[in-house]
This record gives structure tokens, sequence and C-alpha cells, in this order.
């Protein structure tokens, strides 16, 4: 099988959808399917061309094109960017030989009118991977107008995108409900959650883990958000539990540590609420290497996950799988509704709060921090949960099958 995967990001870049993309292209390759992607010479959410346009990765075809011209900030400016690949990738794809399948992500937004338009004129078969949904996604976040011009007609391309679709992957269930209301046919969605690897996330016990000591928190009780902290997510909550234990006196809470690993608008705030609180129980980094990441995930005694409302069945947070593989509880903030909120209830996997109750944000730091036994019992129980439903090997084979099941088969 020929399949062609379409995302701004790709290998070497670090960002969610580019690991996922690079770890179904490597089981691909390694089943012996030929696999390409097409993806941005710009490392994702930065400025100029500084990946080659040309690249072979553990058996996949890597053609980049183009290069994001603007830095992240004006939507006029990002939709020059995101026009440009749009034009660029269209162009590289129809000088390849014909795929079988193409797969078409989120990033840039509308990406899939390229897959659409292989599917009239090249015949091949298109998936539409729906990682986060436009316009939907802005209008929830106050970027976009309802009834605006701009969302009418890209409310109305992405429809016809999932409609021309051969079939559309949903990240959780919130998603499938939203997707279907928006009237396209059940058998299209295919659920298929993210992932992470059990093996290349082996947790890391507390006295031996080098992040830990490289940033003196062996003694610590670390609380971590580790990834994208974007306009998607709520840091109301964490900044009101930050500062409120920072002026504690109690032992325990002056012992509490949150620890920010990664990238996004958010993240900016969080940088210039400290500058401005001058709260020492927090420490913020940029994205660590993946090589690095079972450090960085072991590293923390509980992990944060955090929505904004309105984005129930929007996005779906990555995180969530890698933090099982690590072994950790988790303390999911915003919709009760979501993939990651139901799973962590029906599983026991941690504790779900709505934005806002910082009191019981404290109750439940305060309760894992007392009880050291049950942070052992958590470890095995969630890297069980993982292996059976959310890793690598079993999530990457469902794609796989998937792409597999609309290629006929040649006798």
């Amino acid at each position: 099988m020929k399949i062609l995967l379409i995302n701004q990001p790709f290998w070497p870049d670090v960002v969610a959808t580019a690991q996922h993309m690079a770890d179904w292209g490597q089981s691909m390759a390694a089943q012996g399917h030929q696999v390409t992607v097409i993806a941005s010479r710009s490392v994702y959410g930065q400025q100029g061309a500084v990946l080659p346009k040309r690249e072979e990765y553990r058996g996949i075809k890597i053609y980049r094109v183009g290069a994001n011209l603007f830095k992240k900030g004006r939507i006029l400016t990002r939709l020059v960017d995101f026009g440009l690949f749009h034009l660029l990738a269209l162009w590289r794809a129809l000088t390849l030989p014909r795929q079988d399948v193409v797969v078409c992500l989120t990033t840039p937004p509308m990406i899939g009118v390229v897959g659409m338009l292989l599917k009239t004129f090249r015949r091949t078969r298109y998936i539409q991977y729906e990682m986060d949904l436009y316009p939907d996604v802005p209008v929830a976040l106050g970027v976009f107008k309802p009834r605006s011009l701009v969302t009418r007609l890209f409310e109305r391309i992405h429809r016809r995108l999932l409609r021309s679709a051969d079939r559309v992957i949903v990240l959780g269930r919130c998603m499938h409900k939203v997707i279907a209301a928006k009237n396209i046919a059940e058998n299209k969605l295919v659920l298929i959650t993210p992932w992470a690897d059990p093996d290349e996330l082996q947790p890391l016990p507390r006295h031996q883990n080098p992040f830990r000591k490289e940033h003196g928190l062996d003694e610590k009780f670390v609380i971590m958000y580790s990834g994208n902290l974007g306009l998607g997510h709520d840091i109301t909550t964490l900044c009101s539990a930050m500062e409120k234990l920072a002026a504690s006196s109690d032992p325990l809470d002056q012992a509490v540590r949150f620890v920010f690993i990664g990238g996004g608008r958010r993240m900016q705030e969080i940088r210039r609420y400290l500058d401005g609180k001058h709260l020492a129980n927090t420490l913020i980094l940029d994205y660590q290497p993946r090589e690095s990441l079972a450090e960085t995930l072991s590293a923390a005694d509980v992990h944060l996950i955090t929505q904004a409302p309105g984005t129930t069945g929007l996005i779906v947070p990555s995180k969530f799988y890698g933090i099982l593989a690590a072994g950790r509880p988790s303390i999911y903030i915003g919709p009760d509704d979501t993939e990651v909120a139901l799973s962590i209830r029906e599983d026991h996997l941690g504790t779900v709060l709505a934005i806002g109750q910082v009191h019981e944000l404290l109750a439940a730091i305060r309760a894992l921090q007392s009880n050291p036994a049950a942070q052992l019992d958590m470890q095995a129980h969630a890297r069980s949960i993982l292996t059976q439903r959310y890793s690598r090997a079993v999530n990457t084979q469902k794609l796989t099958t998937l792409a597999e099941s609309l290629v006929p088969t040649k006798s």
C-alpha cells in the first residue's frame, strides 16, 4: 500500500501530532508499506525554514515544503502561512506517484482540501484525521464570531471535507458526538484515541530520576504540566492554587513544586503571572527532547490536564496517555463530559474537577501527597490500562488496519 500523510509538523518536531504521525509511519513502513509524508520546513510555531526539503526517516520518505513567513500571533499572518502551505502541499502531492490512501490531519486547518482533490482527480482514498475541530475551536475560544462570514465559510468547507472523506478518525466519544451532529454518516466515523509507548516511557523511581536531581526536586512533591498550554486550556485554577500554596506555612505545602514543560499562549501568561507574583514554588521549562520523556514525565508525582470551557469534543489532550505510561495519577480541570474526564472517572485514574474549584484542587494534591502507597498502586494500574487500550502498538495497528481496509486486495 502507498500511503501519504499530510501535516505541517513531523519528525523531528516534538508536538503531539508530529510524534503520533512518526509512530504510525514507522509502524506501517515496518510492515512493508510505502509511507510518504508532506510536512513543513519550519518547526511548528517558529519562523523560517530550518529543516531539509527531502529526508528519509526509518523507512519514511519526507518531503518538506514552504516555511512560516511570520511568527505566531496575528490571525491574518497565520492565514497567509496556512494558505502557502496548502498550495505547496497540493503541488507536491500532485507531483508524487499516485497514492492508494492519503491521510490529512488538521494542521493547518482545512488541509483536507488536498485529500479531497486527490480523491477527485487521482482516485486516492481519503482519510480525514480530526485532531482539532475547525472552525469550532476558534469559535469556542472567542477568536471567531459564531455567525461571521469567515466562520460560516470554514464550517461549510469543513463539512464538505467530512462528507468527502472515506473515513473520519475521531479521538474520543465527545468528538464523535460533535461530528455526528454535523450530519456525518455514523459508518464513516472511527474512534481511535491518541496513545503512548509503554516500552519507551518506562517509569523511573523518584530517587533514580536525573531530571529531579538536576532541578533540585528530590525532596519535593512535584505537580507537572507537560505539553502545549494554549488557548484551549484553563490556567486560572492553577494560578490560584500556586499562590495559596506559596503563601502557606505548612511544611507539606512548602514542599510542593509546580513544574511546567512546553509552550503555548497560556504558558506565556503563566510566565507573566509569575513575574508579577515572584512565587518560588514554580519552575517553567521549554519543551524537552523526546528521548528524555521518560525522565520528565516520571519526575512528577501527579500530572495536570486542563481544558477550557466550551471545548468538549473539539480537542482531546494527548498528554493523558503519556501520563498513563509514566504510571502517574492525573488531576483534570475542565468540562466533565470530555473523553479524558470520562476515562479518569471510569478507570479510577485520578481526580476530575471543574474550573474554579481551587480548594478541591488543594485537597486532591494533599491527599496524594500524604499517601505514597496509593501512588505506587496507581503506577501499575495506569500502565495496565494503557497497555490494554491505549498503547502505541495497539492504536497504530488500528490505524493501519483502517487504511488497508480501503485498498482493494490484489489477487
